[in-house]
């Protein structure tokens, strides 16, 4: 991957017109490699994935468990970089 950050943020803050309680463990902020063009390199900010701390803490009941989702998650916002739509990851098994 060229010109992703990757961070670790505590909490996810839903945006407008989201409801209040919304909790994503994830997520991809950017441009999938699939979709760009010519025009994308020229100035472009680099692609943002989050994850997301609090939630994946509440959701898993074991450090093992919170391990595998850390895992999972990651390669699930990564393969959104890819290209790769939410419908295909659940299909895979990354959903």
């Amino acid at each position: 991957m060229d010109n992703v950050a990757i961070f670790v943020v505590e909490e996810y803050q839903p945006g407008p017109g989201e409801p209040p309680d919304t909790e994503l463990l994830g997520l991809y902020e950017g441009t999938p490699l699939t979709e760009r063009d010519s025009w994308w390199a020229s100035g472009s900010l680099p692609d943002r994935i989050s994850i997301f701390r609090g939630p994946l803490m509440r959701h898993c009941e074991s450090r093992e468990e919170l391990v595998e989702e850390i895992l999972v998650t990651v390669v699930h916002e990564i393969a959104h970089h890819f290209g790769i739509d939410d419908d295909r990851l659940h299909e895979l098994g990354w959903g």
